[in-house]
């Protein structure tokens, strides 16, 4: 049976197993049981009573987290030369065409996001096989398919990021850093819960939030109470 070291038999003391805590003490607990020695992301895995097989129950879409997510993007633009100065402008990491289509093919992924025009959607579909396992395909649902890709770029940079449940019906999400004050966990936790209650398919029958689970990297997980999370 493998040891647990002291440090993390003081962290798992300071988590009641058997309690669901309020999102706000949640909020506040992730910043103690903190064991690692960088600037942890604080994730947030959100179980849904949905079933992700059917196609108005795959929950999918977007948020602006307030106060972003601790982490810079790099952002890549796809499109006709008529847009890489507004893309740039914007602050795109890159920006081009055929030369990243390529790069692509042949296993360059050091991105974030993609973000692209419409018009140019045709030359990039064939990646989908190496984009799509990656969640980096360009999607009008996500707002990463856009002519406005300066409105893009600043939204992607700004704190934007996309959602979706997986196969099991759960949605994990970085709602932001152990740095982070905890008002401002609770704040970015809140926006994205919110969003995903407002998705709620009206297919959806019973208890909907079925449980909301805090943990930075490599923490207990600290399970939250939901009741209130849906009022």
């Amino acid at each position: 049976m493998a040891r647990v070291p002291k440090k993390r038999k003081a962290v798992d003391a300071k988590v009641d197993k058997n309690k669901l805590y309020s999102l706000k003490e949640a909020s506040s607990i992730v910043k103690t049981i903190n064991t690692t020695k960088f600037d942890a992301s604080v994730d947030i895995h959100i179980r849904l009573g949905v079933d992700p097989k059917k196609a108005d129950q795959a929950i999918r879409g977007t948020v602006i987290l307030p106060h972003g997510t601790g982490k810079t993007k790099r952002v890549l633009v796809l499109c006709t030369p008529d847009k890489e100065a507004d893309a740039k402008a914007a602050g795109a990491d890159f920006v081009g065409l055929d030369e990243f289509v390529q790069k692509i093919e042949g296993g360059w992924v050091d991105i974030d996001v993609i973000i692209a025009t419409p018009a140019v959607m045709p030359k990039i579909g064939k990646l989908g096989k190496i984009l799509g396992p990656r969640n980096l395909m360009p999607n009008p649902k996500t707002g990463t398919v856009t002519n406005d890709v300066a409105a893009a770029v600043n939204d992607m940079k700004g704190g934007k990021i996309a959602f979706k449940v997986d196969k099991a019906g759960i949605i994990h999400a970085s709602i932001g850093r152990v740095s982070f004050s905890p008002e401002k966990i609770a704040e970015n936790s809140h926006q994205l819960i919110d969003a995903i209650i407002k998705a709620k398919p009206s297919s959806a029958k019973g208890t909907y939030l079925k449980s909301v689970f805090m943990a930075s990297s490599m923490s207990p997980a600290i399970a939250v109470e939901t009741k209130s999370l849906m009022n």
